[in-house]
């Protein structure tokens, strides 16, 4: 069975005649860089996510690096994130010359753990980036009463978990990215929302922060020529704008594909009591960018599973081997192993199945039975 981790072409059949004409329409006209269609995308985005303000820019790291530079931090500042995350989180943080300070994260929602949050401000935090792993959202209830106690911004990174919701205390529900004072997302094809190369966006509701990072992603100018800040070169290409503004129609649709197959994953791993399946918080709804499951054995049995499941082209993903505190690039930290156990123990059992919007019941069995089979 042709089984593919991401299928991006499957789900594009679908939608090819809009998209052929949007992209061809644009070829006819001329328009590359900017224009009617990024500003088209940004409003409908803007509006589905529920922000005031959206800029579209060249990717994800981009949209997470131009954050930092818009609320003004300073060489030294810290900035908590958790550890395990995909680099470019923490990527940034160390590029602009910031201190990453890592913190532990929940053993079954793998997001941010407040408690621990709390225990690492110190004078020089200056900020906050929660990240929504795999398609979850992060206690942002919880994180902006401690922001808001200690005078921190918030920077969601939203890149894995574009339409996921959290419901409040009160019962009020938000997008992801539309939470914090700034959110961050990626357009990267993999994602729930993708573009046919790169591309990410930028989410405020602060009106002289939207101003500013517009600046930043245009080398600092609001007027050409006339450049008021240091800043970037990060646009969202037309013709992506326009692929993005159609795939835009049908995310929820998307994310509702994703929920039935981790359900139907769900089922098969029901009585298996070697895994862990997904966990889903009751203040959130899951958009499964990625369905993960726990190998409680660990490690070894963890990446014996995968060399099993590789040996039958059944597709599979470690996301991630190796926590950021412990990566080679960020030792100048002063982290060791042992500093964050649930953040080591995690990445030593977790593994990521196909999750995508074409997969159909018999590819989820198959899929399911040949995990059964590679754990015996």
């Amino acid at each position: 069975m042709n089984i593919k981790m991401v299928d991006t072409v499957g789900q594009y059949q679908k939608i090819k005649t809009e998209v052929d004409a949007a992209i061809a329409g644009l070829l006819e006209k001329g328009f590359y860089i900017g224009g009617a269609a990024v500003k088209q995308f940004e409003q409908n985005l803007g509006k589905y996510v529920g922000a005031a303000h959206t800029i579209a820019c060249a990717n994800g790291t981009d949209a997470l690096q131009v954050a930092l530079m818009a609320i003004g931090c300073k060489p030294g500042d810290e900035v908590l994130t958790p550890s395990f995350t995909y680099i470019a989180t923490v990527e940034v943080i160390a590029l602009l010359q910031l201190v990453p300070v890592f913190v532990e994260v929940h053993v079954d929602t793998f997001n941010i753990d407040v408690a621990d949050l709390q225990k690492k401000i110190t004078a020089k935090t200056k900020a906050i980036i929660p990240v929504h792993l795999y398609g979850q959202s992060a206690d942002m209830e919880a994180i902006m009463e401690v922001a808001q106690q200690h005078d921190l911004a918030v920077i969601e990174d939203a890149a894995q978990a574009i339409g996921a919701d959290y419901t409040f205390s009160d019962g009020t529900k938000k997008k992801v990215g539309s939470i914090g004072h700034i959110g961050c997302t990626s357009f990267y094809p993999s994602k729930n929302l993708g573009a046919y190369g790169d591309g990410g966006a930028i989410f405020t509701n602060d009106a002289a922060l939207a101003e500013s990072i517009r600046m930043i992603c245009n080398h600092g100018q609001k007027t050409r020529y006339y450049h008021d800040s240091i800043g970037v070169n990060s646009r969202l290409d037309a013709i992506q704008a326009a692929i993005l503004d159609i795939k835009l129609t049908h995310l929820d649709e998307y994310n509702t594909a994703r929920r039935w197959a981790a359900s139907r994953y769900d089922a098969h791993f029901a009585q298996v009591l070697e895994l862990v399946t997904p966990f889903c918080a009751a203040n959130g709804r899951h958009v499964f960018h990625q369905y993960t499951l726990k190998v409680l054995a660990g490690r070894e049995k963890r990446d014996a599973l995968k060399a099993f499941l590789d040996s039958k082209n059944v597709p599979a993903m470690i996301y991630y081997p190796v926590p950021s505190h412990l990566q080679t690039a960020y030792t100048c930290y002063g982290y060791k192993e042992g500093n964050m156990p649930h953040t080591e123990e995690l990445t030593a059992q977790v593994i990521s199945l196909p999750m995508h919007t074409e997969l159909t019941e018999e590819q989820i069995a198959y899929i399911a039975a040949h995990v059964i089979e590679g754990l015996q």
